[in-house]
């Protein structure tokens, strides 16, 4: 009697435990889909670094103002035999177009930073396909130069503005290193925040402001002890 009672009870067990499996494959072909979208795979990401095997770094200076400060930045940038990239507001080529042009004559490589410096993520589609494109036709009428990467104003930038940007031909770049030289901080310290985080393929991010141009010198020198090459962010995200 007793062997009977344990036989049913087993088989109850075993007919719960099939219940409960049957359930459980049943929920899970009801839940929706969550896997990551088909966009995902289509839309790329925006570039903070380069190639991190070669010792090679890139200087992304943003420029919509401290033109005061740039032909001291330039004039260091030909002494060390450097060429970086600036990304030029469209509002500032506008104002400037013969230091635009001196840039250019530096061989130094020019990007994309929109036309007037709005929020990226809060205005519209067409508003940013405008801003992006205002911008390169100022920047191509005043030097022919045909701009490829994109910087977006604040570093401000999701899916929708990086695809954006792609759709126009751009590349859309942020950094790996950022001076937050605007608020102005000594020359000591811009140099020690670039120094704490370099490595290979670093994207350092600056302005034209009175420290970065007192800055520059001697960390290019500082840099370049260190055995690293400062190029372009074109030349530093090539491979």
């Amino acid at each position: 009697m007793k062997g009977i009672v344990l036989q049913i009870n087993k088989r109850r067990i075993l007919s719960s435990f099939l219940f409960c499996l049957c359930g459980l494959v049943l929920w899970g072909a009801m839940m929706p889909n969550t896997s990551t979208p088909i966009e995902s795979a289509v839309i790329g990401e925006a570039i903070r670094h380069g190639d991190e095997s070669k010792p090679d770094i890139a200087f992304a200076c943003n420029v919509f103002w401290g033109e005061e400060y740039l032909p001291s930045m330039l004039s260091t940038l030909e002494k060390e035999g450097v060429n970086i990239t600036f990304f030029i507001g469209g509002t500032w080529a506008k104002e400037n177009p013969d230091l635009l042009k001196t840039i250019v004559a530096g061989n130094h490589e020019l990007g994309n930073h929109t036309y007037s410096h709005p929020h990226p993520t809060q205005i519209t589609s067409e508003k940013n396909r405008e801003q992006i494109q205002k911008a390169e036709d100022i920047i191509r009428e005043i030097t022919g130069v045909q701009t490829k990467l994109y910087a977006p104003p604040y570093g401000e930038c999701d899916k929708r503005v990086i695809h954006i940007a792609e759709e126009l031909g751009y590349d859309t770049i942020l950094w790996s290193i950022d001076t937050i030289d605007w608020q102005k901080p000594s020359p000591k310290t811009i140099k020690e925040r670039v120094h704490k985080k370099i490595k290979n393929g670093a994207i350092i991010l600056m302005h034209p402001t009175k420290s970065t141009a007192e800055a520059l010198p001697s960390l290019i020198q500082e840099l370049k002890a260190k055995g690293y090459t400062i190029t372009s962010v074109g030349n530093v995200i090539a491979q």
